[in-house]
């Protein structure tokens, strides 16, 4: 098991305020703050170094309601000070820098184009960013640094809630399931023709690109509350279909990528059209998801 120490402190000393973020041995230095906080933000020594940043701010209509501003400058507090006239939709910055001031010009560069793809590939937000900016040339070993870097920041970002750039790993078929996955779990049902697979990655149920689910959504409750969760799940179909991430065609619903899901049940009844016990509906090779996650808590 290869564990990793973040270390947060909070500036304030309070939840949500000022962060910084940090690993071991990491020359990486991440700095989030709150749209009301900017101007601490900005006195802080960070802000006057090169840097790349992200602003991300809530927007119900964007992929997974929230919206994304990818950038670099050579003295990050001068950028940020101009957005914060010019743009109005985001509520949160997060500064990423280094604390050995090493990063130049061309490595934020390199880091914002980088930031911009792995944003793109993972789905989970909706860019602000109207094109992505093609890499510079570096040297190989910088290549090799900023993509180390980067892999660092994959694993920051999201302790601090942050997971505009967290994608899924490419593996080979033929390797077997890190600690972090679960098998991969199925959902089925010949009536509606629903095919859908999910697993679970790093405590985040993901509903896998490829899966066949309704083409509509038509769940009806009676009950005041099981029509206001009703009406959630139809609202999230509906968004997948709009932001692409499920394609209709011929009567037929897939998912055009891996979509994460709040609990196996969600996942499962955006897929069926109805309501669902998750837990026990998405079966695996040896047995439904709960009891999967029951696996050796049971005595002998």
């Amino acid at each position: 098991m290869n564990g990793k120490q973040v270390k947060l402190f909070l500036v304030d000393g309070t939840p949500g305020g000022l962060t910084t973020a940090e690993i071991t041995n990491w020359t990486g230095s991440v700095l989030s703050a709150r749209r009301s906080d900017l101007a601490e933000l900005l006195r802080r020594e960070e802000a006057e170094r090169t840097g790349a940043y992200l602003l991300l701010g809530e927007d119900e209509d964007a992929v997974g309601d929230t919206r994304c501003y990818v950038g670099e400058a050579d003295v990050v507090a001068t950028r940020l000070r101009a957005h914060a006239k010019e743009k109005s939709f985001w509520s949160q910055a997060v500064l990423i820098t280094s604390k050995d001031t090493n990063l130049t010009k061309s490595h934020v560069r390199y880091l914002e184009s980088r930031l911009i793809e792995l944003a793109q590939q993972a789905g989970r937000v909706t860019l602000e960013n109207g094109t992505a900016p093609p890499r510079p040339r570096l040297p190989e070993a910088d290549v090799s640094d900023m993509e180390y870097f980067l892999g660092e920041l994959q694993i920051v970002l999201p302790v601090l809630g942050v997971n505009a750039i967290r994608v899924r790993a490419a593996r080979s078929q033929t390797v077997v399931s890190s600690p972090a996955e679960s098998p991969v779990f199925t959902l089925t049902n010949k009536h509606r023709t629903v095919d859908a697979r999910a697993q679970q990655i790093d405590g985040e149920f993901i509903m896998l690109s490829g899966s066949v689910v309704v083409p509509t959504w038509h769940g009806v409750g009676n009950a005041r509350s099981t029509q206001k969760a009703y009406a959630n799940y139809r609202a999230q179909h509906e968004g997948l279909v709009a932001d692409g991430s499920i394609v209709v065609e011929s009567g037929t619903a897939r998912t055009t990528r891996d979509i994460v899901f709040g609990s196996p049940s969600t996942a499962g009844a955006v897929a069926l059209g109805r309501s669902c016990n998750g837990r026990v509906e998405w079966v695996g090779p040896e047995g439904s998801f709960g009891a999967w996650e029951s696996r050796g808590v049971e005595d002998d």
